[in-house]
């Protein structure tokens, strides 16, 4: 990949934690934002120190943080509904980036056997009292042990996405699935909030992703999309962090609105706020995109 610091797409300030500001350097032959500068690992986690980063948290302080657990309900209940759509069989099921476990519970429930990998320890903690079993890295994962791996919004994080990508397809069975959800920077509402777009996150999405890029990276580990489906709840939640950003205060009437004008866009170009692939080993695939 090929990142030019005179190809900067978008310069984009960190309105949560730190108040920095970053460059999102393009590389156009895979249309893929980078975060520059990225910040160095071991810096990494003070990004994170914020009781406003709700992945991380049970928290229900206030409407918005009530209204997004609320939806992440019905959420959970559709991601594991696809799982098995996708993988009837069930089997053994690998979530990285899980969080406080919310999914990883639910897929216990429906009768996979779970394990969690999230690097923060106030998350696992949280899940540990969930009964959510975790180990240590994806190193730690034996080759070709998962049926299934899920990252719902973390590939974003990851800082080597590389050789992060090569991980997947070691530790995955023949006929395993992969399911990663990201934002999209094609989107209607990013387009429309610009700097101020919610889901840009810098510095802790160090990357950017559109439908192409995922293809393309995945391609290099002879991986295939079967499917690209709308997170169709996104754009609205992202749209009233973007409100926020952008004028300093939640305005959920225009938040709802913008939202509801990036889905209909999104019906007619395909390009929501998010998506979530569902990726297959190439010589397993059936029906390529």
């Amino acid at each position: 990949m090929d990142f030019k610091e005179d190809n900067t797409y978008l310069t984009v300030k960190d309105y949560s934690v730190s108040g920095e500001t970053f460059q999102l350097l393009r590389d156009e032959n895979f249309d893929l934002l980078k975060t520059h500068p990225q910040p160095a690992l071991e810096n990494l986690g003070r990004y994170y120190e914020s009781d406003d980063y709700i992945s991380h948290t049970d928290g229900k302080r206030s409407l918005f943080e009530k209204l997004y657990h609320a939806v992440k309900q019905k959420a959970l209940r559709d991601k594991i509904s696809l799982v098995q759509r996708f993988k009837p069989s069930k089997g053994e099921l690998l979530d990285i980036g899980a969080g406080t476990g919310d999914f990883l519970v639910v897929a216990k429930n429906h009768h996979w056997n779970i394990t969690g990998i999230e690097p923060s320890e106030k998350a696992r903690g949280i899940a540990s009292l969930k009964s959510v079993p975790f180990t240590g890295s994806i190193q730690d994962v034996p080759s070709h042990s998962k049926d299934v791996i899920t990252m719902w919004h973390v590939l974003e994080h990851v800082p080597d996405v590389r050789t992060h990508i090569a991980e997947l397809k070691r530790i995955l069975k023949e006929d395993g699935v992969v399911f990663i959800a990201v934002p999209n920077f094609n989107s209607h509402d990013a387009k429309y909030y610009g700097s101020y777009w919610a889901a840009y996150d810098v510095p802790r999405h160090l990357w950017h992703f559109s439908k192409m890029a995922i293809k393309k990276l995945f391609a290099e580990e002879d991986m295939e999309l079967m499917n690209i489906l709308p997170m169709k709840f996104d754009s609205f939640y992202v749209s009233l962090l973007s409100e926020k950003y952008k004028t300093g205060k939640m305005n959920f009437f225009n938040g709802f609105w913008r939202g509801l004008v990036s889905n209909t866009k999104a019906g007619k170009n395909m390009e929501y706020s998010s998506h979530i692939y569902v990726i297959k080993n190439a010589k397993n695939q059936n029906k390529a995109i």
